[in-house]
């Protein structure tokens, strides 16, 4: 079943594709240049996506980044070409019966060149956006019996690291959670794209191992990690990166507070929060790193104050953003049920294209009072 899946939406990507390829050439059919230009240079995107997907640890790290960032940003692309071919075609059946558009030929080669005009701002802009990550500041009051203490947590979700976030986007993500003077660094999934080979030929541990938090850096598995060689090596690569990572296990923090991590929603088995937690001190706040934000409630019933997840990257770009909004009780932000502040971060790095359109990448600052 979950192959039949994945086939029917390549199947369905395929067919996007091929409806922006034959509209576009009809559009710019009058200028035969601006034609093939366009056909040549989606031909090429296209099938750079294919040879980044597959064979991309095969190249040098140069030019595997310039094909993936090619590659991926055709899947974007192309999204935004179909709408507005769409919307052009929806013009021309209503121009079909009302003629109010005199010459179609000239108005769908102007509408295209717009398009494409339009398309290529909100790239410049999206991705200026995603190479500069905001800092949000939370301040979360724990409800259980006051210790009059506090404690600085960095946040962070959904890096990505591979090979087009790579050693030197890392370092500087490093320079930037170091700039916040964390007592403690969580992670909430998704540190791995895909394959750990690009990230440890990189020697990322060697940056990871950079981030200054004096209670530690904590981590939980994402989706990702299940890709590739799987959660056995990742778990190895954080142990030299000096990151903790948690499995459906909670860890006592100077006493204090408890970092409580699950294994991520993916897995069955998994156990529930209640089973993580039944042996702890329940009078001690908690906090729950849970990658993706599905059964909200379970944290809320089992009386966890701070609930920090990632893995829906807000959309990532618009108009990806409304479906998964509809897909979450709380896609992105903060979001208080009884005693239980939950934040769904959009994530530090991301996935595929290079671009922040009506999302940020960002850095989680949190003050928790206790």
């Amino acid at each position: 079943m979950k192959y039949f899946f994945f086939i029917l939406v390549f199947i369905l990507w395929l067919g996007l594709v091929a409806y922006t390829f034959v509209r576009g050439s009809q559009a710019l059919a009058t200028v035969p240049t601006a034609k093939w230009l366009y056909l040549s240079v989606m031909t090429i995107s296209f099938l750079s996506f294919f040879v980044g997907f597959f064979l991309n640890e095969y190249f040098s790290p140069t030019l595997g980044k310039i094909i993936s960032f090619i590659g991926y940003s055709f899947l974007i692309i192309t999204i935004y070409l179909f709408l507005s071919f769409l919307l052009i075609d929806l013009v021309r059946v209503a121009n079909h019966f009302f003629r109010f558009i005199p010459d179609m030929g000239k108005f769908r080669m102007l509408a295209t060149v717009i398009t494409l005009g339009v398309i290529a701002i909100a790239l410049i802009f999206g991705n200026i956006k995603f190479n500069n990550p905001q800092v949000v500041h939370l301040d979360i009051q724990s409800s259980k019996p006051r210790q009059g203490k506090e404690v600085k947590i960095v946040g962070i979700s959904d890096v990505h690291l591979g090979t087009s976030i790579d050693k030197q986007r890392l370092k500087n993500y490093v320079e930037l959670i170091n700039q916040q003077e964390p007592d403690l660094v969580m992670i909430a999934g998704d540190l791995i794209d895909r394959s750990l080979k690009p990230v440890i030929a990189q020697r990322m541990d060697e940056e990871l191992r950079q981030i200054n938090a004096p209670f530690g850096v904590f981590a939980v598995e994402g989706n990702h990690e299940h890709f590739g060689e799987g959660v056995k090596a990742v778990s190895d690569f954080f142990k030299q990166s000096n990151i903790t990572l948690l499995q459906d296990s909670a860890v006592l923090i100077n006493d204090e507070f408890y970092i409580v991590g699950r294994k991520d929603f993916i897995v069955h088995d998994r156990l529930s929060i209640c089973e993580i937690i039944q042996e702890t001190d329940n009078t001690k706040p908690y906090i729950l790193l849970d990658h993706q934000p599905y059964n909200l409630s379970e944290a809320q019933e089992n009386n966890i104050d701070f609930h920090f997840s990632g893995h829906t990257h807000n959309g990532q770009f618009f108009p990806i953003s409304l479906i998964i909004k509809l897909m979450f009780e709380q896609a992105y932000g903060h979001l208080q049920k009884g005693n239980t502040h939950y934040y769904l971060s959009s994530g530090l790095g991301l996935w595929g294209p290079q671009f922040r359109i009506g999302s940020q990448s960002e850095v989680v600052v949190i003050r928790f009072r206790y």
